[in-house]
């Protein structure tokens, strides 16, 4: 069922809502499919920990993209279908980014796929591509990638990334209190080739800036997005 959520992007755009099963919960997730004209990518769009794919940020985040010409399927990840609460396990949140990447494949079979998302839904998407290859994800993207618990630097939950097989492009805030520069340069520079860092100056983990910078939380997102669409392969 096509459904506009909000005006229609530059490039003109129109939401979908689906059900995605995932049988490890024996159940459907809900999402979203924003597909602007001309689209070549769709990036499986994952959310954070104490947001949904209905959030302001992943709305404004989709938009976004949707500007470049890129598409968008937001999911919910289980217990946020069953309205809140404590997130998944890894393993049920990881059988969940399986069922969003092969559901992708069928709602958009001409569009190339990109996987990932915010904080713990890119953490997710980045350890479910670790365990086992995407089908059909030619690279993840992550919006601010959570390497560490808030004043508890460590590089623990990066350690699976060696192990993913596509490139990997990591959308940070320099003042990010879940990702330390100090311990998230060297992390990105020893996975090679695979992967990329693209740091926001001033920006914290939701890439909010001070006002002093004169950008506004829309004008981020934007450069955000133009950065994603020049480094996804042609």
């Amino acid at each position: 069922m096509g459904v506009e959520e909000g005006p229609p992007a530059g490039a003109g755009s129109v939401t979908s809502e689906h059900g995605i099963a995932v049988p490890a919960v024996g159940s459907d997730v809900s999402a979203l499919l924003r597909r602007p004209r001309g689209a070549k990518w769709l990036y499986v769009f994952a959310h954070g920990a104490g947001t949904d794919m209905r959030h302001r940020s992943m709305e404004a985040t989709a938009a976004a993209l949707a500007e470049e010409g890129i598409a968008t399927l937001r999911y919910n990840f289980p217990y946020k279908e069953r309205g809140g609460g404590r997130p998944d396990t890894p393993a049920v949140a990881t059988a969940t980014v399986r069922a969003a990447v092969g559901a992708a494949a069928q709602l958009a079979p001409g569009l190339r796929l990109v996987a990932g998302g915010r904080s713990f839904g890119g953490r997710m998407t980045s350890l479910a591509a670790s365990q086992e290859s995407l089908a059909g994800a030619e690279a993840l993207v992550f919006f601010g990638f959570p390497l560490h618990p808030a004043g508890k630097p460590g590089i623990d939950r990066a350690e699976h990334l060696a192990a993913v097989g596509v490139p990997m492009l990591f959308l940070q805030g320099a003042n990010d209190a879940l990702a330390t520069l100090e311990l998230l340069r060297p992390m990105v520079m020893r996975l090679g080739k695979k992967g990329t860092l693209h740091v926001v100056e001033q920006a914290d983990h939701s890439f909010h800036v001070p006002k002093r910078t004169g950008l506004s939380d829309e004008q981020v997102l934007e450069g955000l997005a133009r950065r994603v669409a020049e480094w996804l392969p042609g």
